[in-house]
Parts: C-alpha cells; sequence; structure tokens
C-alpha cells in the first residue's frame, strides 16, 4: 500500500481509497505533503488539517474544472468536477462528526460529484428507494450492450464508505461493461442515509436489502429472476445477512469477509487489528444510534453471521486480502466454512502475486473488482441457461 504517512495506517488507507477512486496521484501528495508531520501524532490527532489541505486541493480542481466549463470543454470540466468531489468526500469522511466543517464539504461533494458525471453523459440514474416510510438514495448504472432485461447487482457500502467512492472505483462499470446493471445504494447508516436523512444501520440489513429488491421489480429493463447482492467491508457482513435471509437474491458475493463483527469489536477495543476511520467509537456509535459505549459493545454481538448463513442457499463467492490489517482472514473462512446450503462457495485469498493484500484490495482495486465481475457475470450466465 502506498503510505505517505508512516505508521498511520488510517491515514494511508484514506489515501489508497482517494487513489483508488479515481485521484491523480500529483494532486495527492500536495495534499498529504503539509500534514506529514500531522500524521505522525495519530490517527485521530490532526484531522482537521489533513481536512484542510485536501480541501486546498479540492478547490484548485474545482478552479480549474470551472475555466474548462467557461471555455465549452464539458468533457474536461466534468472529469475534474468528480476527481475534486472525490477529494472532498475523502476531507469527510475524516473527520469526527461534531467538526461542523464537514457538512458543507460533504453536500458540495455530492453536487460536484452529480455535476461531473453528468457533464461526462456518464450513464447513471440517480434513484430513491422506498423504506419503512422513508427512502434512501442511491444510483442505478444500465448495463451495456444488452437486449431486454438485464441481471442486476445491488452493491452496498461498508462502514464509512459512500456510493460516490464505489461508482468512483469502478465496480459498477465493471459490471455494466459485462452486461450487468448496478444499483449503488446508500443504505441506512451510510453516506447520504446517514448524514442527510438521519437512518442509522441496523443488524438486520434484510430490512433494507429486501427494500433493494422490491425497488428493481419495479423496473422492467431488469431480470427479476437474476438479482444478486454485493457488499464490500462491512457489506460483507451485510450481504450475506441479506442473501441469507431473503432467498429471493440469486447470488451473493463479498469483497472483504465480515462474518462476526460483533467479535471484533471487543478485539478493537484491545487495540487488535486497524480502525477504518479516525474517531472510531464516535463513528461506529453515530452509524448504528447508540448514545455510548456500553450501549454499542452490548448490541454488537447481533453483527454475527453464524445464527443465520447457514440459510443462504444461492451461489456465494468470497474474496478477502491476505494481508488483511483490519478483518483477519480466519472470518473469511467462517464465512465460506458456514455456507452448507449454497449452491456453490466460491474463495479467493489475495496476495503478492496479485498485489492486492490489503482490506478490500485497497493497494490496489483491480483484481478483486475484476474477478467479482466476471464470477457474477458467468454465474448469471449459467443461470440464463
Amino acid at each position: 500500500m502506498y503510505e505517505p504517512f508512516p505508521g498511520n495506517y488510517v491515514w494511508n488507507l484514506s489515501t489508497n481509497l482517494a487513489l483508488m477512486c479515481g485521484g491523480n496521484i500529483g494532486e495527492i501528495e500536495a495534499a498529504c505533503a503539509p500534514i506529514r508531520k500531522a500524521a505522525a501524532k495519530g490517527e485521530d490527532t490532526g484531522t482537521a488539517q489533513f481536512f484542510d489541505s485536501w480541501l486546498d486541493v479540492a478547490g484548485k480542481v474545482l478552479a480549474s474544472a470551472e475555466d474548462d466549463l467557461s471555455k465549452g470543454r464539458r468533457l474536461s470540466a466534468g472529469i475534474k468536477f468528480q476527481r475534486a468531489a472525490n477529494y472532498l468526500l475523502t476531507a469527510e469522511r475524516m473527520q469526527s462528526r461534531d467538526y461542523a466543517p464537514r457538512w458543507q464539504a460533504y453536500n458540495d461533494g455530492l453536487t460536484y460529484f452529480r455535476k461531473g458525471v453528468e457533464l461526462q453523459g456518464r450513464p447513471i440514474e440517480f434513484v430513491d428507494i422506498p423504506y419503512e416510510g422513508e427512502h434512501f438514495t442511491g444510483m442505478f448504472i444500465p448495463a451495456e450492450g444488452v437486449d431486454g432485461p438485464a441481471p442486476c447487482v445491488v452493491s452496498c457500502n461498508g462502514l464509512d464508505s459512500m456510493k460516490e467512492q464505489i461508482y468512483g472505483a469502478g465496480n459498477p462499470e465493471a459490471n455494466r461493461l459485462r452486461g450487468m446493471h448496478t444499483l449503488i445504494v446508500d443504505q441506512p447508516g451510510t453516506g447520504e442515509a446517514l448524514r442527510s436523512f438521519g437512518l442509522h444501520g441496523r443488524h438486520d440489513a434484510e430490512a433494507w436489502g429486501s427494500a433493494c429488491f422490491d425497488y428493481l421489480l419495479s423496473r422492467s429493463d431488469v431480470d427479476h429472476a437474476r438479482i444478486g447482492m454485493f457488499g464490500l467491508s462491512l457489506g460483507g457482513y451485510f450481504a450475506p445477512r441479506i442473501a441469507s435471509m431473503d432467498n429471493r437474491f440469486a447470488l451473493c458475493c463479498v469483497m472483504g469477509a465480515n462474518h462476526n463483527w460483533g467479535e471484533m469489536q471487543k478485539r478493537r477495543l484491545q487495540r487488535e487489528g486497524d480502525n477504518p476511520v479516525p474517531h472510531y467509537w464516535d463513528h461506529v456509535m453515530w452509524v448504528f444510534g447508540k448514545n455510548a459505549l456500553e450501549e454499542f459493545m452490548d448490541w454488537a454481538p447481533n453483527m454475527d453471521l453464524t445464527p443465520v448463513i447457514g440459510n443462504m442457499t444461492c451461489p456465494f463467492f468470497i474474496m478477502h486480502g491476505g494481508g488483511d490489517r483490519q478483518i483477519p482472514v480466519e472470518y473469511a473462512e467462517q464465512s465460506r466454512d458456514q455456507a452448507i446450503k449454497a449452491a456453490k462457495v466460491d474463495y479467493v485469498v489475495t496476495g503478492p502475486d496479485q498485489f492486492e493484500v490489503e482490506h478490500c484490495g485497497a493497494d490496489n482495486g483491480t483484481f478483486m473488482r475484476d474477478m467479482l465481475a466476471d464470477w457474477m457475470a458467468e454465474t448469471f450466465a449459467e443461470m440464463a441457461k
């Protein structure tokens, strides 16, 4: 993994995610260089300096985008707006929830992301998913070169990722080119659902996962018999939970298994394993709507696939980084071994030969992404026969 901040995994992870989601190495180095001393003080201290430095670079990219737009260079402007949005959302994701400037950065990130993809003419439909009398948001990316209804993958976030990042990492594009639609969602507890609508995460993820399936049933361009579920990071808990509890899903795959996240929280309290974001304990309490650490820790054991994954009957694909510093490989093995009723279980642990050893391929991102897309396309094709 590219490590501009020696010894600070959390800051390095965020930097690598920005690269994976379409960042420019020169711009990212300009954002990182002034804050190396701040990073040496730990993952929580200095996140406001991280914010300021990354926003400074985002502002310069936005100015260049506006200059392109004034000259009628819509495509170039759109590319820069999308890249600036990536930096804005990277800066926002690193902050504590009581850091007031984050909210403007988040809203600007959404605005410039949408402006950027629209100027580029990218095929994205922004949609609302009805959910328990409210809604959460998603993006529908249509398949390329299909005649009639096509298979579709529901893609959920992890603990702290956002739909714009998943899009930037290229997962929906990999699916699109292989003849699959993708519905990326900011499910409760993440992205817009948490920040704009106040919808908290929950262990019984089928409540929102089934809502995604129901939404897709309203679309005539989707093959309703071939709808799959995909999750990365904490989505490695959510996706298998959903596919185990709602057998309408035709397949399930994960990038980073997360079989017993509740147990992992006990290990995190002992500083075993690295955190994904600064201000970690406040963040997880915010995500799941808990008021105190004791309340969160009492609830966390619910986040365990052991009681339910034996119900999964669809094909299941697990990919995990062999050097994952957040979630040990043992949790991927547990998901593999306990999915005893799945139609098939395919299992791949990546390593140095694939140049992806970190959590969810944060050190590369392309190998897992493309293999997962290939597996889904091939599995859907087998179903069609």
